[in-house]
């Protein structure tokens, strides 16, 4: 049985840092590909970042610069690094894994596993 659970998430004010986790479990594959999408009230839930087996790296325009995506494969464990953070990065962030790569990398529908999301608010 695959687990996500993310861990990070509060409420901070404008400009700080924020690191969220999230610890896969229950894999017999270790996840190929795996990202943070979040999902503000009344919006679509959107890609954030995602980083591959090969360690590469992907990140939204609008986060780029601030964010930073990691990834410790011996504990199967996927972080954000989030600095300066912006009213407008207010959302549920949720953390996705597949065993296979996905293509595009923000294709909801690409990602077999989700967490259940941690809130972070910035005010």
């Amino acid at each position: 049985h695959v687990q996500l659970v993310e861990s990070g998430g509060r409420s901070v004010q404008a400009g700080e840092s924020l690191k969220l986790s999230c610890l896969a479990a229950g894999y017999t594959t270790t996840p190929n590909c795996m990202g943070w999408f979040r999902q503000a009230p009344g919006k679509e839930r959107e890609g954030v970042a995602n980083i591959d087996t090969d360690g590469s790296t992907t990140y939204a325009e609008s986060v780029k610069g601030r964010f930073t995506i990691t990834r410790d494969r011996g504990k199967d464990e996927v972080y954000l690094q989030m600095n300066n953070l912006r009213p407008e990065d207010t959302a549920t962030y949720y953390c996705a894994a597949d065993t296979k790569a996905v293509a595009p990398w923000d294709w909801l529908g690409g990602y077999s596993y989700w967490g259940q999301g941690t809130q972070v608010t910035v005010s």
